[in-house]
């Protein structure tokens, strides 16, 4: 199993360094989350909280999770970048296609590409999207990604986007994994019949066993059983060997946490790359030492 670490809610400036550190303290990937804007007033009500409410500030910053991967993979050389996830319904997907394809690039074939449906209407009104069958869009500009990445000659004519013959260069030169999120059934369904890989939003164990359970169940019945299928998430209390190691019996293949939490609440940069540092030290080490 991989650990990746959760890079939301940090100030832009602090994400070269956390990543850098995060690379030598022995961690996989980074995770990267999105959100256009945040209304002033927010009517649409937050999907898992009881409240309604969402668990982060106003003033949170939400840096461009494409553009950041691209930047974060200067100053890295394996960490991988997830997007957990990328709002795709709000973005036309030929503009889309084309930014994830420039990072995808730029990084070494090092983006993960984490797509959902979205839960805050305001942000599609914004940039004059339709909030209604968001899902059903998704899908589709999923196939028109996938089409324009081969760098050849494509037309598509679907339901939601239609073009003639057109070529996006420069293409990748490897797939762009994609993972999507979602608890909902038909989110369920497009992860493992459409895509590589399920994001989680922040579970307890008892939930991801029987989510795991059902994705194992629909990705054997999807035309894409005999590919690789990963699970990435983040759970509430699996905070230590045990609880890992809970996880990747259920077949998580990459756990997301915020390590410096597990020291208290850091007030600068350096108290979280230290947090950083002992994580690795004192878990992710033990985790590779089958002694440990």
């Amino acid at each position: 199993m991989k650990f990746c670490i959760a890079l939301a809610y940090n100030e832009a400036r602090e994400l070269p360094e956390l990543s850098r550190v995060a690379e030598e303290a022995g961690f996989s990937a980074a995770i990267l989350s999105d959100h256009l804007v945040y209304p002033a007033k927010l009517e649409t009500p937050y999907p898992y909280t009881e409240s309604g409410l969402p668990h982060w500030e106003r003033e949170t910053p939400w840096p461009d999770p494409i553009v950041t991967a691209a930047a974060l993979a200067m100053v890295t050389e394996r960490l991988q970048f997830i997007t957990s996830i990328f709002v795709l319904p709000t973005r036309h997907p030929v503009l889309a296609a084309k930014s994830i394809s420039t990072a995808a690039i730029l990084s070494g074939n090092r983006l993960v590409l984490g797509v959902g449906a979205g839960w805050m209407r305001e942000e599609f009104e914004l940039v004059g999207q339709p909030f209604k069958a968001r899902g059903r869009r998704m899908n589709e500009s999923i196939e028109v990604m996938r089409k324009l990445w081969t760098g050849e000659p494509v037309a598509h004519q679907g339901e939601f986007y239609r073009f003639d013959a057109m070529q996006m260069r420069p293409a990748p030169d490897a797939p762009v994994p994609i993972w999507a999120g979602g608890h909902a059934d038909a989110a369920l369904h497009r992860a493992t019949h459409l895509c590589d890989g399920w994001l989680s939003e922040i579970q307890t164990s008892e939930e991801m066993r029987d989510i795991t359970k059902r994705l194992h169940e629909l990705r054997a019945s999807s035309p894409r059983r005999s590919e690789p299928f990963h699970i990435c998430a983040a759970v509430t209390d699996a905070i230590n060997l045990d609880g890992y190691r809970r996880m990747e019996d259920l077949g998580v293949t990459h756990l997301i946490t915020v390590p410096w939490l597990f020291y208290g609440v850091p007030e600068s940069l350096q108290e979280k790359c230290d947090g950083i540092r002992r994580f690795g030290e004192t878990v992710l080490s033990k985790l590779e030492d089958p002694d440990g």
